[in-house]
């Protein structure tokens, strides 16, 4: 294990913030979190119970109410810091469609101001959220981090690579920092954003309602596991080597979503009423990881099969009955 480090997280509190909190933290790292506590597209209750349930289990853990966009407020956060973690952000496909100079302000402009505040204090590793949505439906699959990105299908997807472009042209100037920009491909698992696929699908059944899909249902993603995210995301803290570089953090094994509807129904034990719209605007055909690079360079690899991994959705959402309860 790594010297422990203090580790300012910004959207620590958030579905993958959370999670890799939790690890950084029983590591023995100290950690600062960042939030603003936004309510979308991450409910604001969501995050409060994501703090609650960290300072009950670590009450060591400091948590700063701070927008990454407002470096006045951000700037004492990174006293005593040796690694930042930029994880707050703007997600959402969709959502970007209706409010892109929020995506890019937060996105882009967000990022840098971290990036510029670590180097102002000679942090050298600094590993940031980035999205497999940067690929968009001209890269061919699987997909490679040196394959072109250049044709965004949303405002999301061009204000994360707009943020990789920004990243590394910023790291041009600092060549020591070990920047690296992790291109998570469809997270899921416990605390997920209540509107994404899994877990809405996974509410819909349990609750004897419709589920939604959208197209043919052969629409596929690369589902990744966020305990499998966590230990991708420590491996960067750990191994990124110093520059610009990207990687890829994905399952490496695309499905389409009659399948993922299927598998999630029987372990559910619930037959599935499916009410068929249409693709909305922005979604890709397929996502699918070549995760070579950073099983080469980071030591990671995925762990957790795709059913495992829905098991833990369905216990979550069983347990957890009113929280995130929009379908």
């Amino acid at each position: 294990m790594a010297a422990v480090s203090r580790i300012l997280v910004t959207g620590g509190v958030g579905f993958i913030g959370y999670h890799t909190c939790r690890a950084l933290l029983a590591r023995g790292h100290e950690v600062v979190i960042a939030d603003d506590f936004s309510d979308e597209p991450y409910p604001e209750v969501e995050k409060r119970r994501n703090e609650q349930d960290l300072r009950a289990e670590f009450p060591s853990v400091r948590i700063a109410t701070a927008c990454v966009t407002d470096r006045v407020a951000m700037k004492p956060l990174f006293d005593g810091a040796d690694r930042v973690l930029h994880l707050a952000g703007m997600a959402g496909v969709r959502p970007s469609f209706r409010d892109p100079a929020r995506y890019a302000r937060v996105n882009i402009e967000g990022t840098v101001i971290v990036q510029e505040l670590a180097a102002e204090r000679s942090i050298e590793r600094f590993v940031f959220a980035s999205s497999s949505s940067v690929y968009g439906n001209a890269t061919p699959l699987p997909a490679s981090e040196d394959a072109p990105a250049t044709v965004p299908e949303s405002p999301y997807a061009a204000s994360k690579r707009g943020a990789e472009l920004m990243a590394s042209a910023v790291g041009r100037r600092v060549p020591a920092m070990r920047c690296a920009a992790l291109r998570f491909f469809t997270v899921y698992g416990p605390r997920q954003r209540p509107e994404m696929a899994i877990t809405r699908f996974a509410r819909a059944l349990l609750a004897g309602k419709p589920i939604t899909m959208f197209g043919d249902g052969s629409m596929r993603r690369d589902f990744t596991h966020v305990d499998d995210i966590v230990r991708g995301v420590l491996a960067a803290l750990d191994n990124a080597p110093a520059g610009f570089r990207s990687y890829n953090l994905g399952s490496g094994a695309p499905v389409d979503l009659e399948a993922l509807v299927s598998a999630l129904s029987e372990i559910a034990g619930v037959s599935p009423r499916i009410e068929r719209a249409p693709v909305p605007l922005g979604d890709v055909d397929a996502t699918f990881a070549d995760i070579t690079r950073a099983r080469t360079e980071l030591g990671w690899e995925p762990r957790i099969p795709l059913r495992e991994g829905l098991k833990s959705v369905v216990e979550w959402v069983r347990r957890n009955p009113i929280s995130g309860s929009r379908l």
